[in-house]
């Protein structure tokens, strides 16, 4: 795989029993580039490890005054050097290209798990851990990726050149070739501390991450109740922790270093005192002398690899750990059985909710989170998170909760995508991504409504206006005008709004709206109510809500109470027959909900029932 070809078309199924093992799949999948990247760093290496005996041969060229040998000598180093420039630039391009393919590969897996589990994922893992995962613990999953071939070049040019001193001169070459694994393996009995040094920094700055991140979301918030110092200083001694567990993790690795580069002066020192005193009792060559010491100064430089690939482990470690618990994740036990979308009436036999097929239906619950819950499940997008061994994650029911059923097919036994062609959700605070607005609307749809259409349906006159006041550079035109991150250049209502619009160019099957109209005005919320029922007329649509506005213009109206739907008729029926439909849409406390009233009072009820008197007592 080459950088040109990304992205993959298909990253593969990872294995996310644990971090290592997913580490060694990602290897496992680069075999063909770590195989490439392995035989240039031999060349390099090799390379290298020839210069000490070309040296030391030329060496004894001049203390024979052998011209001939001295011109064979420089023109051997001058082909080493080329060697080695070609083995360097090779092994760097296909170590990087290992990095980077690996990263893209993390990176994709990333994201199609996001878009399986849609909002399922932030309610088992935290938003600021998925960044953390998607940036930080990709480029540190890579990093082990491409140093693992570049140690494993540097361990066989080790195991090379220590045999050839052997051959080569068994006084000195069996004292390196013993002091080798001492040298590779000195540092081992401090890597546990420094990995969980490196596993705690991770730890701190992955919270800080999340608590920036959550910072930086509520900012609007935070400044409206002036409460941006409370969560800076929280900021700040989150820093400073991260500050702190970096410099212990510090030391270590300094430590570890240290000991690097004593080891190897240490057998240095032994080499020439040894070989010095050889030489000078006549029993090895002042050539053989300086090609041994050359050969030893030059293992320095794979044993640096060592200390890499223990370095990129420690850090990648816990950065795999954190990969797989996002990517164990998975959308439901069952598979996938049924290919098409179904059309036909929308059920949950969880709370004996029926939306019809082709009429408007609207749901009111009194708890508003049982409200969000239900509306997610209508989606397919409420199962529990279960791991790939099959435990369900924290926060989880621990019984089955049944399918919802679309044309009594469960939404479950549907691929991924069919699903969400079939039933589109669009949660109580829908985010905007950045991007002109052209970009927000261009999204997958049946192409039966249009974006002016749409705009229309979700009454953004006044957010068209103030895009088109507010462009630069798109000459007035409000669709190429730019939205900022989430739309923070908009209020709340306005990008509600827009978020309708985009859920109602999709033109879905089925549409669920959580709340569609709770941060507008009630002028704006009839019209946009209207707008919806006139747009989506024969196709299926359940609103969640309590506007009576809203409540009066649909076909049916549905009372969840505690988890069951107790009743079902128009907004009128239910406000004259159900005492607890009439608390919640006209906010009434138990005290003041009306006793039934006696035979012949209909026609006082029926008086004052309008929408404009319920207004009034809500």
């Amino acid at each position: 795989m080459q950088i040109r070809d990304l992205p993959y078309t298909d990253p593969g199924d990872p294995d996310v029993r644990s971090g290592p093992r997913f580490l060694i799949w990602l290897g496992r999948n680069q075999i063909r580039g770590q195989l490439k990247s392995l035989s240039w760093g031999l060349l390099h290496q090799c390379s290298i490890a020839g210069l000490p005996l070309v040296i030391g041969f030329a060496v004894q060229a001049v203390v024979d005054r052998s011209g001939n040998r001295l011109a064979l000598s420089g023109g051997l180093i001058a082909v080493l050097g080329v060697l080695i420039a070609v083995g360097d630039t090779m092994l760097h391009r296909t170590a990087i290209t290992n990095w980077i393919t690996a990263a893209a590969r993390v990176q994709q897996l990333l994201a199609r798990k996001t878009a399986e589990l849609g909002s399922a994922l932030t309610r088992q893992v935290a938003a600021g851990e998925v960044v953390a995962v998607s940036t930080g613990d990709v480029e540190k999953i890579g990093w082990f990726v491409e140093a693992l071939s570049r140690f494993a070049a540097a361990a066989v040019a080790l195991v090379i050149i220590c045999v050839g001193l052997v051959v080569y001169l068994p006084s000195l070459g069996v004292l390196v070739a013993l002091a080798m694994p001492v040298l590779a393996l000195g540092v081992l009995p401090f890597l546990p501390r420094a990995t969980r040094r490196a596993d705690f920094q991770r730890e701190k700055a992955g919270k800080a991450t999340e608590l920036a991140s959550d910072t930086v979301a509520g900012l609007r918030v935070l400044r409206g109740i002036g409460g941006e110092e409370l969560f800076l200083g929280r900021y700040r001694r989150a820093s400073q922790e991260v500050r702190k567990a970096a410099v212990r993790s510090a030391q270590m690795w300094s430590l570890i270093s240290a000991i690097q580069v004593l080891l190897p002066g240490v057998l240095l020192i032994s080499l020439v005192t040894y070989g010095a005193a050889l030489a000078r009792d006549g029993k090895i060559d002042v050539g053989q002398l300086v090609t041994v010491y050359s050969a030893a100064t030059l293992l320095l430089f794979p044993l640096r690899h060592v200390e890499e690939i223990a370095m990129a482990y420690s850090f990648s470690r816990p950065s795999a750990q954190r990969a797989v618990r996002v990517l164990s994740l998975s959308r439901v036990a069952r598979p996938s059985t049924v290919d098409a979308a179904p059309t036909g009436d929308l059920y949950d036999p969880a709370t004996g909710l029926m939306a019809p097929e082709g009429l408007f239906t609207a749901v009111v619950c009194g708890d508003p989170d049982e409200a969000g819950r239900l509306a997610d499940r209508l989606g397919g997008h409420a199962q529990p998170a279960v791991s790939q061994e099959g435990a369900v994650e924290e926060g989880a029911t621990d019984h089955e909760v049944p399918s919802v059923l679309l044309g009594g097919v469960p939404l479950d036994e549907l691929e991924l995508d069919a699903a969400r062609t079939a039933v589109l959700v669009q949660d109580k605070d829908p985010v905007l991504l950045s991007g002109t607005l052209r970009e927000l609307l261009d999204v997958p749809s049946s192409g039966r409504v249009t974006a002016e259409d749409a705009l229309s349906a979700a009454q953004c006159d006044d957010v068209l206006n103030a895009l088109a006041q507010a462009s630069v550079d798109s000459g007035g035109d409000p669709m190429d005008t730019r939205i900022t991150e989430r739309g923070r250049s908009l209020s709340g209502g306005q990008r509600q709004r827009l978020a309708l619009a985009r859920s109602l160019v999709t033109d879905p099957e089925a549409l669920v709206l959580d709340e569609p109209t709770s941060a507008v005005d009630s002028h704006t919320e009839a019209r946009v109510a209207a707008g919806i029922k006139a747009l989506r007329k024969n196709r299926t649509t359940v609103a969640f809500a309590s506007s009576p506005l809203l409540l009066d213009l649909a076909d049916r109206v549905a009372l969840v109470h505690r988890g069951t739907v107790v009743a079902v008729g128009t907004h009128r029926e239910l406000l004259r027959g159900e005492p607890r439909y009439r608390a919640v849409v006209t906010r009434e406390t138990d005290d003041e909900i009306p006793a039934p009233a006696p035979p012949g009072k209909d026609e006082a009820i029926h008086a004052i029932d309008t929408i404009e008197e319920i207004e009034e007592r809500a």
